[in-house]
C-alpha cells in the first residue's frame, strides 16, 4: 500500500489561487503553510499508519464501554498535546484562535490520513462554536477549555430509531427537575458516542420539551457530560458498518440523565444547526480527502504497473493507455475542483458579509464533494483492476469509507431539495443571485458564461414549477456542474500545462441533463 502523503501543495494552491484567501484581512499564508506542514508531518507519521490496522481491528463494546483499536488512544494523546483540538478555540479558552480556512485544511489532511479517527475528533470545533454563540458563560468556562485541551471530545445526538431526517418525530424528552433538566430516551447513529481516548465526552442532545404536535418548535438543545451523567447514559450497541470500522457508531440510552439547556427552550434546532453546518462543510472536505487519496494510489499504481505495449511495440505501463489516463484525469479534476468549491465557500464564510451566498453554496459542496470522493474511489478500483477489489492497495477501503459521506449530515437528496426550494426563494433569491455574481467574478470564460445564461432560464422554470421537488436532483447537479466549470476556469489561470489540459477535460464533460428543461406545470 502506498503510504499517505498530505496534498499540502494542492491545498495551499487552492486556498491562494482559487479561493483568494490572501484578500482576507487576517490571512497569513506563510503562517498557514507552517501550521499545515507541521500537521501534515504528524498525520503522515502518527495518524495514517493506524488507518488500515484500525479498520481491520475495529471497535469493541466491552461491559458497556467502547474500546478503540490499538494505538488510537496514544495517537490522540499526541494530537491533544500538540494543541490541535483547540485549533479554532479562542485564546482566552486555551485555543489557537485560527480561522476556518486553516481548520478546514487540517481537517482535510486528517480525513485523508484516518477518516475514522477524524470523525470522532472533529465535532469539537462545531461544539465550541455552539457554546460561544448559545451557551452561558458558565457553560463556556466549564467546557471550552477542556475541549480545546483535548480532555473532552464531543458528540451530536440527533437521530432516533423513528426520527432520521424528519426531526419532527423526535421523541427523546427533557423534563425540568429542580433547577435543571433530565433527559430520557434513545439516540442512534452517534459517532463517538463513547470511546476510550478522551477523559470525558460532551454530548449535545436534541430533546423534546414541548408536545409532538409542536414539531420542531418543541425541540430544545441540551448538554450533558459522560462523567457527570454516570450510569444514566448507557451504550447499548455499536453498529457494524460497511466502512469506518474504527469509528464507533453508538446507540445510546438516556435514563433521567442530568442536563443543562443550551440557548432558549424551543429553539434547539437553530442552536444545533451551528454544529450541523460546520459538519456539512467538514463532510465535503472528507469527500475531497478521499478523492485525493484515491487518485494518489491509482496514479502511483498506474505509473508502475507494466501492462500491454505502446504503439512502437515497447512495454507500456497502465498510465500509457488512453482509457486509464481518462480515469486518472477525472479523478484529478474532481479532486481539485471539489476542493476549490469548498475553499471558495469557506472564504465567503470567513468574510462574513454574504450569509445568503454561504447558505446557497454549503449544500452544493456537501452534494458535489461527497459524490466526487465516491466517484474517484470507484475509478481507483477500476484502474487497479482485480487488485482494486482487494484490500492490498487500500483503494477499496477508500470507497467503503467515502460511501457514507453522501448519506450522513443530511442525505444528498435532501440537500438537493433544499437548494431547489429554500435556496432559490430565501430572501427573494439573494443566495442564487450571489452565486451567479460569484461565478462572474471567478471567470469571464465564454463557455461558462453561456451556461450561466441558460441556468438563469432554468431557475425560472424551477421557481414556476408546481412540484419543484421533481426537478431538484437535475437542477442541483446542473448547478454543481456550473460551479465546477467556473472553478476550473479559475484554476487554469495558473498557466500550468497540466491544469490547462485538465480544464479542457472538464469543459468537454457532458452536462448532467439538457437544459433549460421544462417544468411540470
Amino acid at each position: 500500500m502506498k503510504p499517505f502523503e498530505a496534498p499540502l501543495d494542492d491545498i495551499l494552491f487552492s486556498l491562494d489561487h482559487v479561493a483568494g484567501a490572501g484578500a482576507l484581512a487576517d490571512w497569513d499564508g506563510a503562517l498557514a503553510g507552517e501550521i499545515l506542514g507541521h500537521f501534515a508531518a504528524f498525520a503522515e507519521g502518527v495518524i495514517a499508519p493506524l488507518d488500515e490496522p484500525g479498520d481491520a481491528q475495529g471497535c469493541r463494546l466491552e461491559d458497556g464501554t467502547v474500546k478503540m483499536p490499538d494505538g488510537f488512544a496514544a495517537a490522540y494523546a499526541e494530537l491533544a498535546e500538540g494543541g490541535w483540538q483547540g485549533l479554532t478555540a479562542p485564546e482566552t479558552f486555551g485555543g489557537m484562535a485560527q480561522n476556518q480556512l486553516v481548520a478546514a485544511a487540517v481537517s482535510e489532511i486528517f480525513s485523508g490520513a484516518n477518516h475514522a479517527m477524524q470523525m470522532v475528533c472533529n465535532l469539537v470545533p462545531g461544539a465550541v462554536a455552539t457554546l460561544l454563540r448559545f451557551g452561558t458563560e458558565a457553560q463556556q468556562q466549564t467546557w471550552i477549555p477542556r475541549l480545546a485541551a483535548g480532555e473532552a471530545l464531543s458528540t451530536m445526538c440527533l437521530t432516533e430509531p423513528g426520527a432520521g431526517s424528519d426531526l419532527t418525530r423526535v421523541r427523546c424528552k427533557a423534563e425540568k427537575v429542580g433547577n435543571g433538566w433530565a433527559i430520557t430516551g434513545e439516540k442512534i447513529f452517534i459517532s463517538g458516542g463513547d470511546q476510550d481516548m478522551s477523559d470525558d465526552i460532551l454530548h449535545l442532545v436534541l430533546a423534546r420539551t414541548g408536545t409532538r404536535e409542536e414539531g420542531i418548535k418543541g425541540l430544545s438543545l441540551f448538554l450533558t457530560g459522560k462523567k457527570a451523567a454516570g450510569r444514566t447514559i448507557s451504550i447499548t450497541r455499536i453498529e457494524e458498518k460497511l466502512g469506518l470500522h474504527a469509528s464507533p457508531t453508538c446507540q445510546m440510552a438516556f435514563d433521567g440523565t442530568p442536563a443543562q439547556l443550551v440557548g432558549e427552550e424551543g429553539a434547539g434546532l437553530a442552536a444545533m444547526f451551528t454544529v450541523m453546518n460546520h459538519a456539512r462543510i467538514d463532510v465535503a472536505l472528507q469527500g475531497v480527502a478521499h478523492a485525493s487519496r484515491a487518485h494518489d494510489i491509482a496514479r502511483s499504481y498506474a505509473d508502475e504497473r507494466v501492462q500491454g505495449r505502446r504503439p512502437d511495440g515497447s512495454e507500456a505501463v497502465l498510465s500509457d493507455h488512453a482509457d486509464v489516463r481518462r480515469m486518472l484525469d477525472e479523478q484529478r479534476a474532481l479532486t481539485l475542483g471539489a476542493r476549490g468549491m469548498a475553499h471558495l465557500t469557506l472564504v465567503a464564510l470567513e468574510r462574513g458579509d454574504n450569509p445568503a451566498l454561504v447558505d446557497f453554496l454549503t449544500p452544493l459542496c456537501k452534494v458535489f464533494c461527497s459524490e466526487a470522493g465516491i466517484r474517484a474511489a470507484d475509478l481507483g478500483i477500476q484502474i487497479l483492476g482485480g487488485y482494486g477489489y482487494l484490500p492490498e492497495y487500500r483503494v477499496s477501503q477508500t470507497w467503503r469509507d467515502a460511501r457514507i459521506t453522501s448519506i450522513y449530515e443530511g442525505a444528498n437528496g435532501i440537500h438537493e431539495l433544499a437548494t431547489t426550494t429554500r435556496g432559490l426563494k430565501l430572501h427573494g433569491g439573494a443566495g442564487a443571485d450571489a452565486f451567479l455574481a460569484m461565478i462572474g467574478n471567478l471567470t469571464d470564460d465564454a463557455d461558462v458564461l453561456s451556461i450561466c445564461s441558460q441556468w438563469r432560464e432554468t431557475r425560472e422554470t424551477v421557481l414556476a414549477a408546481r412540484d419543484p421537488a421533481a426537478l431538484a436532483h437535475d437542477f442541483t447537479q446542473l448547478t454543481c456542474e456550473l460551479f465546477l466549470r467556473a472553478v476550473w476556469a479559475r484554476i487554469a489561470d495558473s498557466e500550468d500545462p497540466e491544469m490547462i489540459r485538465l480544464r479542457e477535460f472538464v469543459m468537454r464533460r457532458p452536462l448532467p441533463v439538457n437544459f433549460p428543461f421544462s417544468g411540470n406545470g
